[in-house]
């Protein structure tokens, strides 16, 4: 700051010297008539810029006031270094000399930011490539570079600027900077906490004092905004326990003489802890007293609790808003009575009053048509606002699974009292994937793979998937294509076109494959909010063509029914989805029924699923989720159930720990074909990544799996589950969602194959 203010008076005094010298000059000379204006010692300046700060023009008479006008003109432009008037004859000579201006800016020894970010900081400052070089800001970017790293607690970083003079008076500036290690916290510790222990208290912050994942998440390094976080969440802690006299006194950080180690100090005083006596409803209530009163989460006999009242509050705001009224007041008044640590809770409700909606302004969507979100949108413009279709409106937003965030804020709107906006602001994520790969074997010789899928392709919303895989043995083209609004009514379209030669069992060596060929249509029509029934017809054929090793399964049944089978299923099927999320849901359910009727062609069969999915929070940390599924399949007329149509279980979907669809019967030679009756159950209790906070993109997760698959002619019985439990990672990528898991069996009969680590990208369970 010194080398600041000291660099700004002597470039005040220089200017004022040289002003005083130029009017000094400018006095000495008697009044006449301008007849040509000449300027000496431009370099980058345009002659104009000068001419056109000029207070005076050729024709104009000059004097002392005009001359001294002139140069504070030319010195307020801030390019000049120097402004001189002189007088030759009649003409009005201005000689400048320009100050030099930056040429461009480098940094050298930065590793915790990149250029970009350095030159974002100076660039609002002003010091930028093209500008005037002016020291008293150089010194001011010097101190915020600095700040920079002092908010990632690098408190002994070094700025040192190297001005280097180049050609037609510029300079280049390099910022030398030294980061020096980062001030971690090694200490933590409250002081006045006579309830609840200092660890337990501690464990609410997000800052600590290290761990092994410190490295990813930071969180030994100060922050004060971080720090000023956690100490609101230790209130929040009291006050929702009843302690309405709660204080945090004093905080002292204290960083040690080498500036690598910070100590912080929390003074508190914890009060009386108080008990609700009553809870009162009062003000204008739209004489509907009994639907507010359903909403009411505080309890008379039990602890104060502030969360409880802040939820009470909001569902009171919200029930408002259904109404029409967006700017509804409540206010929560507690009445203590420190002499009994009593507190009454009167709820005073001002509904103010009602609002449309004007516009829907949305943001954050960069590849996202707007479009895809405002049709998701059940708040419409120039409609009454109304909270709950809001609510629905930003959940099916948020299930679209294109974003990693959606939030929506209501703002007045500026001279109109029953106006307001809905401000979306969305946070897109990569919706896409491609792999490429190549690999070599003694049987599949060079087979190339390639993929491609996209849930919001070209930012349509449209879905894209693209499968091809040259494999000699195994054979892949899958195209498929979904237009979720294929008319204005958001009925959905999706057009599948397949082609799959393979070897189911290639362990077991041989060359026979099995092809299929297909091509499908699909139309889903939403029936409610969250309900929508599914409708569509496949054509598809399959040719087993033996060879050597096949299995027996499929050999019996190409010598009954032929090698060859075609088949015209009809689909049907329903969904309900009222997940909070379709990439990380913390709250809700999913519902999908399925079936598939083939009553023409050679293979004629019936087949049904069912899936159950529910997620329940715990807390806000914890989630607990269940998966359920059934399928079901059975011949028609005269013929079994195709077996290539067959349900496989066991791996990741189904029970983890087991091999990939090894479980269910085998033939006689050993082969894993499936079978036509499945079940499936999975538990899952997640919880965020020790050491990153609440991140809901990165989760650990334990579960349980139960599952069965049971042939056609086996009877159920509970000898055929298989039972798993492990732990597991849930991440959202870049690449996509990503789950890694380890299980161990629980259950294992004989023949049993296991497989304890796998992963997948893709959705949940």
């Amino acid at each position: 700051m010194k080398s600041t203010a000291h660099s700004f008076f002597l470039n005040l005094a220089l200017m004022l010297a040289g002003l005083l010298l130029a009017a000094q000059l400018a006095l000495a000379v008697e009044p006449f008539t301008v007849s040509d204006i000449r300027v000496e010692g431009l370099q980058r300046v345009e002659p104009g810029t000068v001419f056109a700060s000029l207070p005076l023009r050729v024709g104009d008479e000059y004097d002392d006031d005009k001359g001294a006008a002139a140069i504070r003109a030319l010195y307020g432009l801030g390019v000049f270094s120097d402004v001189r008037l002189q007088v030759d004859g009649t003409v009005l000579v201005v000689v400048v000399q320009e100050r030099p201006s930056v040429s461009a800016i480098e940094f050298a020894g930065n590793r915790e930011f990149d250029d970009d970010r350095l030159k974002a900081v100076l660039r609002d400052i002003g010091v930028t490539p093209g500008r005037p070089y002016d020291k008293a800001l150089l010194d001011r970017a010097e101190q915020e570079i600095k700040s920079q790293y002092v908010n990632r607690s690098l408190y002994g970083a070094e700025v040192v600027t190297t001005v280097t003079p180049v050609q037609r008076n510029q300079v280049k500036l390099t910022f030398n900077i030294t980061e020096g290690r980062p001030a971690k916290i090694t200490d933590i510790h409250i002081i006045g906490n006579q309830a609840f222990s200092e660890k337990q208290l501690t464990g609410l912050f997000d800052l600590d004092t290290g761990g092994w994942l410190s490295w990813y998440t930071k969180s030994d390094r100060y922050s004060r905004s971080k720090l000023n976080a956690d100490l609101e969440a230790l209130r929040s802690f009291y006050l929702a326990r009843g302690y309405l006299n709660f204080n945090i006194d004093s905080t002292q950080v204290a960083i040690s003489p080498d500036k690598e180690s910070i100590s912080i100090t929390v003074n508190i005083t914890e009060g009386d802890r108080f008990v609700v006596s009553r809870v009162a409803l009062d003000g204008d209530y739209l004489d509907r007293k009994d639907e507010f009163k359903s909403l009411v989460r505080i309890k008379p006999g039990e602890a104060y609790n502030a969360d409880e009242v802040a939820e009470t509050v909001q569902a009171f705001i919200e029930h408002f808003g259904t109404y029409g009224f967006a700017f509804a007041s409540v206010d929560a008044v507690p009445q203590v009575d420190q002499a009994s640590n009593q507190v009454a809770v009167i709820l005073r409700a001002d509904p103010q009053r009602r609002v449309y909606v004007r516009h829907i302004n949305i943001q954050g969507n960069t590849r996202t048509r707007d479009e895809v979100i405002r049709r998701e949108f059940r708040q419409y413009e120039s409609s009454w606002y109304d909270a709950e279709k809001i609510r629905l409106s930003r959940d099916r937003v948020d299930r679209l699974g294109y974003f990693t965030q959606v939030a929506v804020e209501t703002s007045p709107v500026p001279g109109a009292l029953d106006q307001v906006d809905l401000d979306v602001t969305v946070e897109e994520r990569p919706t896409g994937s491609i792999s490429l790969g190549a690999g070599f074997s003694s049987a599949e010789k060079l087979s190339l793979t390639f993929g491609l899928s996209q849930e919001n392709a070209f930012g349509s919303g449209n879905r894209l998937d693209l499968q091809v895989n040259t494999g000699k043995f195994n054979r892949t083209f899958n195209l498929s294509t979904t237009d979720p609004y294929f008319t204005i009514n958001g009925v959905s379209r999706t057009v599948d076109l397949y082609y799959l030669s393979q070897r189911p069992y290639q362990d077991q060596g041989g060359n026979y494959r099995l092809v299929t060929m297909g091509a499908g249509l699909k139309f889903g029509l939403p029936v409610t909010e969250i309900d929508t029934v599914y409708v569509g017809m496949n054509a598809e054929q399959t040719e087993i063509k033996p060879g050597t090793n096949i299995p027996a399964a499929y050999l019996s049944y190409a010598n009954q029914f032929g090698y060859t089978s075609t088949s015209f299923p009809f689909t049907l099927g329903w969904s309900r989805d009222s997940r909070d999320s379709a990439l990380v849901p913390n709250e809700g359910r999913y519902q999908r029924l399925s079936g598939e009727l083939s009553l023409m062609g050679d293979a004629k069969y019936v087949k049904a699923g069912y899936q159950y999915q529910q997620y329940v929070p715990l807390s806000k940390k914890y989630t607990l989720a269940f998966n359920g599924e059934v399928g079901w399949g059975e011949g028609l007329g005269s013929r079994p159930f195709p077996v290539f149509k067959n349900y496989f279980s066991g791996g990741l979907g189904s029970v983890r720990g087991y091999d990939q669809g090894t479980l269910g019967p085998r033939d006689i030679t050993g082969a894993y074909v499936g079978g036509t009756r499945k079940f499936t159950f999975s538990t899952e209790f997640m919880t965020p990544f020790p050491g990153a906070g609440n991140d809901r993109t990165l989760r650990l997760f334990g579960f349980v799996d139960v599952g069965a698959l049971y042939g056609e002619d086996e009877k159920i019985s509970s000898d055929r589950l298989r039972y798993s439990t492990g732990v597991g990672l849930s991440w959202i990528s870049p690449l996509g969602p990503l789950r890694f898991s380890y299980a161990a069996p629980l259950r294992k009969r004989p023949g049993d194959r296991t497989q304890r680590f796998q992963f997948q990208i893709g959705t949940s369970f």
